[in-house]
């Protein structure tokens, strides 16, 4: 097989990366691991920033995100029984999010790519990335239980943290920044309609709690935990309690809604950078290259600012012959990247209570949250960081 360019990962990143490539006239073949049910099925970010929102609608697959998501124009921050708004378009000048599964995101690109797209296979794994470093890379693959080549001109590494892209990066060149919290996030899914109609991000002495959601009808919650622990450990009633426990405030008028949860898991919390995002012709994004604990709605938005850097990049090396955007593909992503990292580890450490944790960091964390509730400028640099960094 041959194309101009290879992409390694079907999720958000591939799949828009490629329907960018279409709207351009750039031709693509997408190689992704997994099934189609499974690529559809797994849940994982929930909060698009105002730039992914309007990429998707400018790329032609946002009508089905405006019908269903949910537009939001704030968050609200609770600390201390209080409970603070963040005014997100009245600080930023008229941004917003939007509430809008990976999964939906996902599949919209999926059915657009099948209707009018390059080749999208399913269950083919990539097996490496041969030849980056000259002008004519490959990508080695099994489909349908033989092994094929995929000739292009550039391949784009989409294929996350665990994926083969990056190993094809000599080691000599690399350099990896890393961190990991003694904390995860025990997600749950409950069919129960949400208890407030903006994402609450709760700090308490007892850990950090997340309120959040899916649809009107589906809550979407999330308690700090230890690392390592074992969802089935935890029983509904369990979850419920604490949760109340940690989003309690003093409003009588605030009641937290329970019903059946159908879907738990435990999230680990990592911040990762792997430097450069290019090596010859390959090039990383998302996953693949940078990795952000989901306190700052991050991931999946970074991703996508990564697929529009490249497109944009290759369209100007085609259409103009400049090739400048593409030799600074690694250093204009990091400066995003690194702005990203920065806002979810200051959130993260604002409202997660470490283990070891004392009395001082208490204080320290109430002082910094207190700060957010007292000064515009501090809540406006919260708000310009949740919306999004410009693309």
């Amino acid at each position: 097989m041959r194309t101009t360019v290879g992409i390694i990962g079907a999720g958000p990143a591939g799949l828009l990366l490629a329907r960018l490539l279409h709207n351009a006239g750039i031709d693509s073949v997408v190689l992704e691991s997994r099934d189609r049910a499974y690529v559809e099925q797994r849940q994982r970010a929930g909060i698009l920033e105002q730039g992914t929102v309007d990429v998707l609608r400018e790329a032609g697959v946002g009508a089905r995100m405006d019908r269903e998501g949910m537009p939001h124009d704030g968050i609200e921050l609770r600390f201390d029984r209080r409970r603070h708004r963040v005014d997100f378009p009245a600080l930023t000048g008229g941004k917003q999010v939007m509430v809008y599964a990976q999964t939906e995101v996902c599949k919209d690109l999926i059915a657009a790519q099948l209707a009018d797209g390059g080749p999208l296979l399913f269950e083919a794994e990539a097996l490496a990335v041969e030849g980056a470093d000259t002008d004519a890379p490959r990508v080695r693959f099994r489909h349908e239980g033989r092994e094929d080549v995929l000739d292009c001109a550039y391949v784009v590494g989409c294929d996350g943290f665990w994926g083969v892209a990056r190993n094809a990066i000599p080691a000599p060149e690399s350099a990896t920044y890393e961190r990991t919290y003694p904390f995860g996030w025990l997600g749950i899914l409950a069919d129960v309609a949400p208890s407030h109609d903006e994402l609450v991000y709760a700090r308490s002495d007892r850990g950090f709690a997340l309120l959040s959601m899916r649809s009107p009808s589906v809550t979407r919650a999330y308690l700090q935990v230890p690392e390592g622990t074992d969802a089935a450990d935890w029983s509904d009633d369990a979850i419920w309690d604490e949760l109340d426990r940690r989003l309690a405030v003093d409003d009588p008028a605030w009641r937290l809604a329970r019903g059946p949860i159908t879907q738990k898991s435990v999230t680990p919390m990592r911040s990762y950078v792997h430097e450069p995002m290019r090596h010859g012709r390959l090039f990383l994004a998302g996953d693949a290259a940078h990795i952000v604990p989901p306190t700052g709605a991050k991931g999946l938005n970074l991703a996508v600012g990564d697929v529009v850097t490249f497109a944009r990049a290759l369209v100007a090396a085609t259409e103009k012959g400049d090739a400048a955007l593409l030799d600074a593909y690694s250093q204009t992503c990091l400066r995003r990247v690194w702005q990203a990292e920065r806002f979810s580890y200051a959130m993260t450490t604002m409202l997660h209570r470490a283990p070891d944790a004392t009395a001082f960091d208490d204080k320290i964390q109430l002082a910094r949250l207190d700060r957010l509730t007292t000064s515009k400028a501090a809540e406006a640099d919260l708000a310009e960081a949740y919306t999004g960094f410009p693309l």
